[in-house]
């Protein structure tokens, strides 16, 4: 035969000497075969050549098995976690998966929203970007009735379904944490506030001051991208400050340790004369020196929630007008650049 040709049903059914339809009954082992003509089949199928034709199949049922996921950047220990989480539940379950990164811009993520329904994906999960300021641009998604999962970065005044943590008592254990270990003047390095992550870990920060008798002063609140380059600014705004802050709380690990190191550079010792806290659990938070006090974010189970959840909208075991907000579970971890009051030996 041809390598270069095509292998279809019709020329296994006329090999076998069978119906096509028996042929394709067979290739998706309806029990209506008999077990011995499934095997000739199959064997005859990979003799020859022959390709399931997946396309064919996922039109005749309307489907893609394809779920798009969105995300702000792809260089992100966490986001890495919650991609993780995705693929896995996918895989699973017969699906694959089509990513796209915003970049942190609402253009962005319009555009691959709109790419991605084009390529009619089954459904959708979504980590908002930065500046995104609404979400008109996923209308046409329920208008289609085809599902959305909004994971992490949310809207809390939507009608969506969500898989988040509570950011805001996270943010008050790890400020309250900070005041027990004797820290009166702490900064709140924070990303974007018009996102709710951050938006909630600064009212955690703020209701930990309130509720401990410190006043609150916003000019130790810095709004940044959370970049290399911002938190570098970050630090030496922070060494210029008159009192020098006792405590640091940075919304991020990354940002964190790059702060400790301008500190270090700048001859301070961590957590001696000020105490570092991160969020997110990631690695350099266990690699640097001290090891960073965080928040351990649970980005896997996250991304595994999610994917679960949208797999049973997809699939109808779950009815699509009813919406749901999953709050998973996250710990304040102790490190050493924090602990500033050591237990004695």
């Amino acid at each position: 035969m041809n390598n270069n040709k095509i292998v279809t049903i019709y020329d296994l059914a006329k090999h076998l000497d069978l119906a096509p339809s028996t042929i394709s009954r067979g290739l998706q082992n309806n029990p209506a075969v008999h077990p011995r003509t499934r095997k000739k089949i199959f064997a005859a199928a990979e003799e020859m050549g022959y390709r399931f034709n997946t396309f064919a199949r996922n039109l005749r049922k309307q489907r893609t098995y394809t779920i798009g996921v969105i995300v702000p950047r792809l260089n992100s220990y966490f986001i890495s976690g919650i991609l993780a989480g995705i693929e896995l539940e996918l895989n699973a379950s017969g699906y694959n998966m089509l990513i796209s990164q915003s970049l942190e811009l609402e253009s962005n993520e319009a555009k691959y929203a709109q790419a991605m329904l084009n390529n009619r994906v089954d459904g959708l999960i979504v980590n908002l970007a930065a500046n995104t300021s609404s979400l008109k641009h996923f209308e046409e998604y329920t208008r289609h009735h085809i599902p959305l999962v909004f994971v992490d970065r949310v809207f809390e005044d939507d009608d969506f379904n969500k898989v988040v943590i509570n950011n805001k008592q996270a943010g008050y254990e790890i400020t309250s944490h900070l005041i027990k270990q004797g820290c009166r003047r702490i900064v709140h390095l924070t990303g974007n506030l018009s996102r709710n992550v951050y938006q909630e870990r600064k009212a955690g920060y703020l209701q930990a001051l309130q509720d401990h008798d410190i006043r609150n002063n916003p000019e130790l609140v810095l709004e940044t991208d959370l970049t290399e380059e911002a938190s570098i600014e970050a630090a030496a705004q922070i060494l210029k400050m008159e009192p020098r802050p006792d405590a640091l709380f940075v919304a991020n690990d990354l940002s964190a340790v790059i702060c400790m190191k301008a500190f270090k550079d700048a001859g301070l010792n961590i957590p001696g004369d000020i105490a570092i806290a991160g969020f997110n659990n990631e690695i350099v938070s266990r690699i640097s020196d001290p090891m960073i006090t965080t928040i351990n974010y649970p980005g896997e189970e996250m991304g595994r929630t999610a994917a679960r959840q949208l797999i049973s909208l997809v699939e109808g075991k779950s009815p699509h007008e009813l919406t749901n907000t999953i709050i998973l579970k996250s710990k304040l971890i102790v490190r050493a650049s924090t602990l500033k009051n050591k237990p004695k030996p």
